[in-house]
């Protein structure tokens, strides 16, 4: 039940984990913190409507990387909090010449007010913006508020 995706991806799964943790890269430009290794916190911010801090609680270089979401404020649903708590996952599986990428938001499911506005956003960060960045170095990240 909870939100999940696939993409394969034509880099070695090193290259995908590498990229996945350039969150500026892909997710948007409006972070602060540090999102590389085990226990980084990072917080990033989509204007007024998205703010929420993930802390790297498993990071398995070429293998796996997840975040647990630690805070967060969502101002378009009536639980702004809705997001605390949940986890998301990326797992990296090497099949032959290409990698698969299995994307996971734990606690993301049709049971939550914010299901169905945050699984159209993730799609294309996931599917357009990560998977460009790992195959042509170039994502397509929310722009940094000026």
């Amino acid at each position: 039940m909870d939100y999940n995706l696939t993409i394969s991806v034509k880099a070695s799964p090193q290259h995908a984990f590498d990229c996945i943790n350039d969150v500026q890269g892909w997710w948007t430009e409006n972070l602060t913190g540090k999102s590389v290794k085990l226990n980084d916190e990072f917080t990033v911010k989509f204007g007024d409507v998205h703010i929420s801090t993930q802390r790297l609680v498993e990071c398995v270089p070429g293998k796996k990387v997840v975040w647990l979401v630690t805070a967060s404020k969502l101002n378009f649903i009536e639980n702004t909090g809705e997001w605390t708590g949940t986890r998301i996952s990326f797992e990296i599986i090497n099949n032959n010449d290409k990698t698969e990428l299995r994307f996971t938001h734990y606690g993301l499911n049709p049971n939550v007010e914010c299901y169905e506005a945050c699984s159209n956003a993730w799609g294309p960060y996931i599917q357009q913006s990560l998977k460009s960045l790992i195959n042509t170095g170039e994502g397509n990240p929310t722009k940094k508020d000026l």
